[in-house]
């Protein structure tokens, strides 16, 4: 808890001295709010995996707890493309990312991250650096690992449980 409060103090100051620098040094303070949104991420995520990974009964808090640890997922690879984003412009090109302002831009890194996780791959955003290319690969095989090994994991647990109470 006391490295959640850090890690929030961190974003506190990371936003307060944005507000007041000049472009040169915001780079600085985008990767440093970036890194704690990453970190942060990290934590929960674990968490939250780890919680439906060691329920002994499967719950609605259980099946809620599945679904949000695939869309903390999806959060983090959005956090690895937007950090391969701003380190190496020009990582993925597409349809979606070309004529945007920096939101459009951002919503469509996100977009591109769940679709990635999803391992649909529509192809309107395409990774071109080798690193990119390398964290869409990641990205898809986590969201595989997470559907085949926790949901089966669940799913499981959901099946002993029923066969073990009385109809």
């Amino acid at each position: 808890m006391l490295f959640l409060i850090f890690l929030f103090a961190i974003a506190l100051i990371a936003f307060g001295r944005s507000l007041l620098v000049t472009r040169d040094t915001a780079d600085v303070h985008d990767h440093l709010r970036l890194g704690t949104y990453f970190v942060f991420y990290i934590i929960v995520t674990f968490n939250i995996i780890n919680q439906v990974w060691n329920a002994q009964y499967v719950n609605k808090n259980v099946i809620i707890g599945l679904m949000s640890g695939y869309m903390c997922l999806g959060l983090l690879c959005f956090f690895i493309f937007m950090g391969i984003k701003m380190t190496s412009p020009g990582s993925f090109q597409g349809v979606l990312l070309e004529g945007q302002n920096f939101s459009g831009r951002i919503d469509s890194l996100l977009y591109y991250s769940y679709i990635t996780l999803l391992t649909i791959g529509y192809g309107e955003i395409i990774p071109i650096t080798p690193v990119a290319q390398k964290a869409a690969i990641l990205t898809g095989l986590i969201g595989q690992f997470y559907l085949v090994i926790i949901t089966a994991v669940v799913v499981e647990k959901y099946i002993i449980h029923k066969m073990n109470i009385p109809k």
